[in-house]
C-alpha cells in the first residue's frame, strides 16, 4: 500500500506484515492486527479542548430539518460546544425498512441528503452557519453495510457480502458467525478492493463538496484496520480532520487513523458503580457482572470508585496515541439501555462531572441540556421537552473549565489523572490533574449516603476556585472533607 507525503501530514509505514482478511464472515475480530503505523493523524489545533454535541435531528426540532436547526447553533456555542456530531445525514432506505421511518443507519445513498432534513444546498448553508459561529461540523458515515435499496446493491452487488447460494446477506457477528439482526441492511464486502475505493470516493465527497470538519464512523470496528489505514490517509491528504471511532478498538487509534474512539468501558463501569448503590435499585434486586437481577440465589458483584482506576490503567496500556470520548448518555444508550436518569439515578450529574473532567473529549446528546429523562424513538419521529434547558449552565460550567484550564485539555495536550487518596476510595473519587501549572481537584461522592474523608498527598496543594459555587478555597493535604450524597467539587487554579 502506497502513501503519498503531504505538508501538514506524513505517514510513516513501518515494516510489518501486511494482514488481508479472507472472509468476513469468519468469527475473527477484524480489528486486533495492526496494518501500517501512521506517524500521526492531521487534525486541526481546536481539538485539543473541544467539546461534542451529538445532534438527533429527526427529534430535534417539529420541523426535523437543517433549516430548522440553525436557530439553535448560537444556544449551543454559549453552552460551550465546538463539535456538531450529526447522525447520518443521508436517505433511510424505504425496502427491508423498520418502523416508521426506518433506521438512520440504513443508508439509501451515499451521496444524497435525507429529503425528510432538506437539500444539500440546505445542508451547506447550515455547515456555513455553524462555521460562522466558530463551532465544527462532523457527521455519521456508516461504512459496514447499506440500505436494500442503495444504488449500489443494483449497480455493484460484487461489493456486499453473500451467502453459499450467491445471496447478499444482512451483517454478521465476526464473534459468533451468527447474524446481528440487522435485517434492514445488506453487509458490505471489504475483500473487495474497488468496493473500497468507492467508499472512499463518497467519504471525499462530502469533505469536499460541503466541507465538513470530519467523521464520526459507525461500527468502525467491524470494518479491516488496513482499510482505515488507506481511507484516512487519502481524506488526511484534503485537510485536518477530526476522526472519531464509535468503537473501542486501540490498533485503529495507535495507528494514527483516528484521533479518539468510544469509551465504552469506561461508561459501563460507571453505569454499575450507579447500580452498586442501592438507592438506584428496587428492593429484593442485586447486581450480578453489571446486570441487576432478582432473586436469592444472585452473587452481588459490586462496584465501586475503585474500579475506575482500573479501567484508567488498562487505557494507558493499550492506547500510546489519541484519547477517548467519555460520556453519560448517546443516541444507543438512550433509546436502548435507558436515560442516564433511569441508569445513574441521583449520580447522573456526579457521572457527568466525572466524564467532563477525565482525559478525553466529552460528549452531551441531544436534550441532555433540558434534564430529558425520556427514551426517544429510535424508528419514529419522536419530541424532546426541551423546556428551559434546566442543565444548560451546569454544562457550560464544565465546558468554560475546559476550554479555559490546560489540565483539561484532551489527550497529549491535558495533564494526567493523579488520584488523590482519601481513606474512602470506595465511596470517593478524588483527583488531580496539572499542564503547564495550571491545576484542577476534582472531588465526587460516587454513592447515594453521606461520606467523610482525608485528602491525603501533597501534589495537589494550592488556592483554588471551585467552579460552581464560585468560592476561593486552599486545598491542602490533610483536609477533612464530608460530602453530600452524589455531592461533588471541582477546583481550579485558574
Amino acid at each position: 500500500m502506497l502513501f503519498s507525503k503531504m505538508g501538514l501530514f506524513a505517514v510513516v509505514v513501518m515494516t510489518v506484515a501486511i494482514v488481508f482478511y479472507s472472509c468476513r464472515n469468519n468469527d475473527k475480530n477484524k480489528n486486533t492486527e495492526q496494518v501500517v503505523q501512521i506517524e500521526k493523524p492531521n487534525v486541526p489545533d481546536w481539538h485539543k479542548n473541544a467539546v461534542i454535541y451529538e445532534v438527533n435531528l429527526r427529534h430535534f426540532t417539529k420541523e426535523n430539518t437543517f433549516k430548522s436547526f440553525e436557530a439553535h447553533i448560537p444556544r449551543l456555542k454559549n453552552m460551550g460546544i465546538d463539535i456538531l456530531w450529526f447522525m447520518p445525514v443521508n436517505p433511510v432506505s424505504l425496502k427491508n425498512r423498520k418502523g416508521e421511518l426506518g433506521s438512520p443507519y440504513s443508508i439509501g445513498d451515499y451521496y444524497k441528503t435525507n429529503p425528510d432534513f432538506g437539500s444539500l444546498d440546505d445542508f451547506k448553508h447550515m455547515v456555513n452557519a455553524i462555521h460562522d459561529a466558530g463551532m465544527y461540523i462532523i457527521i455519521d458515515w456508516v461504512p459496514n453495510h447499506t440500505g436494500w435499496d442503495n444504488p449500489w446493491i443494483t449497480e455493484h452487488p460484487d461489493w456486499y457480502t453473500k451467502d453459499k447460494d450467491g445471496n447478499i446477506t444482512d451483517p454478521i457477528d465476526y464473534n459468533t458467525g451468527k447474524p446481528w439482526g440487522w435485517t434492514d441492511v445488506a453487509d458490505l464486502n471489504y475483500d473487495n478492493q474497488e468496493m473500497r475505493i468507492g467508499m472512499i470516493d463518497a467519504l471525499k465527497y462530502w469533505i469536499n463538496e460541503t466541507g465538513i470538519d470530519g467523521y464520526r464512523m459507525d461500527v468502525a470496528h467491524g470494518v479491516p484496520v488496513d482499510f482505515w489505514a488507506q481511507c484516512t490517509d487519502s481524506l488526511y491528504a484534503i485537510k485536518p480532520l477530526f476522526m472519531l471511532s464509535e468503537g473501542e478498538v486501540p490498533a485503529i487509534v495507535n495507528n494514527g487513523a483516528f484521533i479518539a474512539d468510544y469509551g465504552w468501558e469506561m461508561h459501563h463501569i460507571l453505569n454499575e458503580i450507579a447500580k452498586s448503590q442501592k438507592a438506584n435499585r428496587k428492593k429484593g434486586e442485586k447486581l450480578v457482572q453489571g446486570n441487576v437481577v432478582k432473586g436469592e440465589k444472585a452473587v452481588e458483584i459490586k462496584k465501586t470508585a475503585n474500579d475506575i482506576d482500573s479501567v484508567i490503567a488498562k487505557k494507558a496500556t493499550q492506547y500510546t496515541k489519541g484519547y477517548q470520548m467519555q460520556f453519560t448518555s448517546n443516541h444507543d444508550e438512550n433509546s436502548w439501555a435507558g436515560t442516564e436518569f433511569e441508569r445513574m439515578g441521583d449520580g447522573h450529574k456526579a457521572f457527568a462531572v466525572l466524564t467532563a473532567t477525565i482525559n478525553g473529549i466529552p460528549l452531551v446528546y441531544t436534550g441532555q441540556e433540558s434534564a430529558m429523562d425520556k427514551q426517544l424513538e429510535f424508528f419514529k419521529k419522536d419530541s424532546i421537552p426541551w423546556g428551559e434547558y434546566s442543565y444548560a449552565g451546569f454544562y457550560k460550567t464544565l465546558f468554560d473549565l475546559k476550554h479555559l484550564n490546560k489540565a483539561l485539555w484532551n489527550g497529549e495536550h491535558g495533564g494526567k489523572v493523579v488520584k488523590i487518596a482519601t481513606g474512602n476510595d470506595e465511596n470517593i473519587y478524588a483527583f488531580s490533574r496539572e499542564k503547564d501549572g495550571e491545576k484542577v481537584v476534582v472531588i465526587l461522592n460516587l454513592s447515594s449516603a453521606r461520606q467523610k474523608a482525608i485528602l491525603s498527598g501533597a501534589s495537589f496543594s494550592g488556592l483554588y476556585r471551585e467552579i460552581f459555587s464560585s468560592q476561593q478555597k486552599e486545598v491542602k493535604e490533610g483536609d477533612q472533607i464530608e460530602l453530600a450524597p452524589w455531592q461533588y467539587l471541582v477546583y481550579s487554579n485558574k
